[in-house]
């Protein structure tokens, strides 16, 4: 029955036919009074899995959300597509907060979205304990580790607020990024009771992933910007510095850009998300302090201009592009120097004690950079996810543009040199050794007088350097993890040096065909009639006040252009169109096509 009725207000209010993977176990999980831990890929649809069962159990929904911009967001998609939902924070007037906590006592609302930090103020504690909480709902839940790339302190007071409410209702876990280690201390730290958890797979299949290193960074974006107008794209920088060079660098060459860090005023960065959100700027370019608030479903790429501090930090980033399910991008940009700024943000930061936790989490996003093995299965192995396929098919690594190249001989020169060196030093003076440096300290140590100093003396040293990386990446070297890391031999490298085993790695033999992606997106569409979809999408938002994503999104609207529904029956058809949106949008549509047919 309730998996029944989950269906109807699926179709009802999103306008999908079927659930994606894993939502409707989560769901019968949560509607069968079980607390819930969801793992789930962003894109993957988990809003709904909180959504649906707010809908069918009786009082409201409490959902926990770390940002004021996401609960906007949501709130205004649900009220679009016909549910009653609010939200309450610092950015309301008192007289819009008292208004909306009277509603809320006298039961408009299904849901109420709160950030953590509210919980315990004097409105919630007045308010929260006198209404009939159905749901505890707690997104991106991984803040609540300190093991997790992304600790929040106020995540970790949201416990003991619930054992302080009169009764216990029920309590859903989301993220879209933990390791095991994480999901243990989700579970842990949040109190949960008994909980069923549900890992439904990390994999974005639509997400191509692709690392670049050592390129011109600012020619790469300017040409990929050019080559793809009108697409929505992030580039993420390390600095606001860098944010800022980058950002005036695009506006030099015509590119109409925004711009987002915490350096600027409260009101520029509102106003560059919300060009953004609504598709007045298609590119913008920010820190890490941009994106987890944003819900807009229709973003093209994702580039890193500079290396992130962890795999979590990175996935859940490049998990911006495509939530809609549409192919796209996810390019990170790689240089040697990447790492010492990581090292610099990681040891000046404030919570000293995170350190070395931090720095094994750079460990991995290293050796990522570096991999010459599938991508996209070097981040499902990441996340625990073993049985991933070794090769995707779409990723930089896994094209049919390489071949593989006995290394044999070169990985016995880095080892042997390693050895020689007593295991005491790290890449950057063991690629010195080898390339035969005659600088002082090389002298100093006594390293000249080495079998292996010169070695590969016909080689760059950055070349150098970069192979030794990408020998930790496959496993035959280990690092130390901290500031200044020294290599070492394991198991895999001596029995490499013993038995003396061939060792191969896939080496580029061309440059890589582009794939565009909207090519890539437009199958069986007409492409002219899709533009034109996206113009009357664009009238309408503005014409509302919504984002234009809220109206229908990209494949929404790709289906429309493919089918060209004549009636509103047929229009109710297509995947994404609710019963609200139909009301709302299919007049105009539908004189659209009509006139377009």
């Amino acid at each position: 029955m309730n998996l029944t009725n989950s269906k109807k207000l699926l179709k009802k209010y999103f306008g999908y036919d079927e659930f994606r993977p894993a939502q409707e176990k989560i769901i019968d999980s949560i509607l069968n009074g079980n607390d819930t831990l969801a793992i789930m890929p962003t894109g993957a649809g988990k809003s709904i899995c909180f959504q649906i069962p707010a809908l069918i159990l009786d009082g409201v929904a409490v959902v926990v959300s770390p940002l004021i911009s996401l609960m906007k967001d949501q709130v205004d998609a649900l009220n679009t597509a016909g549910i009653p939902a609010t939200f309450i924070n610092s950015a309301l007037d008192k007289m819009e907060r008292d208004n909306r906590v009277e509603r809320l006592l006298k039961g408009a609302y299904k849901l109420l979205y709160i950030a953590p930090e509210a919980l315990d103020t004097y409105t919630m504690n007045s308010v929260l304990p006198n209404l009939k909480i159905s749901l505890i709902a707690i997104d991106e839940a991984h803040c609540v580790s300190q093991w997790g790339h992304d600790f929040r302190p106020h995540y970790q007071e949201i416990a003991p607020f619930i054992e302080r409410l009169p009764y216990r209702p029920l309590v859903a876990a989301f993220t879209a990024t933990a390791t095991p280690k994480v999901q243990e201390d989700i579970v842990n730290l949040l109190r949960l009771q008994s909980p069923k958890v549900y890992i439904s797979g990390f994999d974005r299949p639509n997400l191509y992933f692709k690392v670049l290193r050592n390129v011109d960074k600012d020619n790469f974006v300017l040409d990929y910007i050019k080559e793809h107008p009108g697409d929505s794209g992030i580039i993420y920088a390390a600095t606001q510095k860098k944010v800022e060079q980058l950002h005036l660098f695009l506006l030099q060459h015509g590119i109409k850009a925004g711009r987002y860090h915490a350096g600027l005023s409260n009101q520029e960065r509102i106003q560059t998300q919300d060009d953004f959100i609504y598709d007045r700027t298609d590119v913008i370019v920010a820190t890490v302090a941009f994106g987890m608030g944003i819900d807009k479903s229709n973003v093209r790429f994702v580039i890193h201009y500079n290396m992130p501090k962890s795999i979590e930090g990175y996935y859940q980033e490049a998990g911006r592009a495509g939530r809609d399910g549409e192919k796209s991008d996810c390019i990170l940009l790689f240089a040697q120097g990447d790492i010492n700024t990581q090292k610099y943000l990681i040891t000046h930061s404030e919570d000293t004690s995170r350190i070395a936790a931090n720095m094994a989490l750079l460990s991995q996003m290293i050796k990522y950079c570096h991999t010459p093995y599938c991508l996209r299965a070097f981040l499902l192995n990441y996340f625990g996810d073993m049985e991933a396929k070794d090769y995707c098919g779409f990723c930089e690594n896994c094209e049919g543009n390489a071949e593989l190249k006995d290394i044999t001989v070169d990985t016995q020169m880095v080892l042997s040199c390693v050895y020689r060196m007593s295991e005491r030093f790290g890449s950057s003076m063991v690629a010195d050794v080898l390339k035969g440096s005659k600088a002082e300290r090389i002298k100093t140590w006594g390293f000249d007088k080495l079998s292996t100093y010169g070695l590969m003396k016909e080689r760059r040293v950055k070349d150098i350097r970069e192979f030794i990386e990408t020998l930790v990446a496959m496993g035959y070297l280990s690092v130390t993890e901290s500031e200044y890391p020294t290599l070492s031999l394991n198991e895999k490298s001596w029995n490499m040096l013993r038995n003396k085993e061939q060792v191969f790695c896939k080496v580029k033999t061309e440059k890589r065909a582009k794939v565009d992606i909207k090519t890539a997106n437009a199958s069986n569409e007409n492409a002219d009639i899709f533009n034109k979809l996206r113009k009357l999408r664009l009238d309408i938002s503005r014409r509302i006040g919504i984002p234009p994503f809220m109206v229908f999104s990209d494949a929404t609207l790709r289906s429309i252009a493919t089918t060209m529904p004549k009636t509103k029956e047929e229009f109710l058809q297509i995947s994404g169109v609710g019963e609200k949106k139909l009301a709302v949008f299919g007049d105009e549509f539908l004189d659209f096509i009509r006139n377009n047919a």
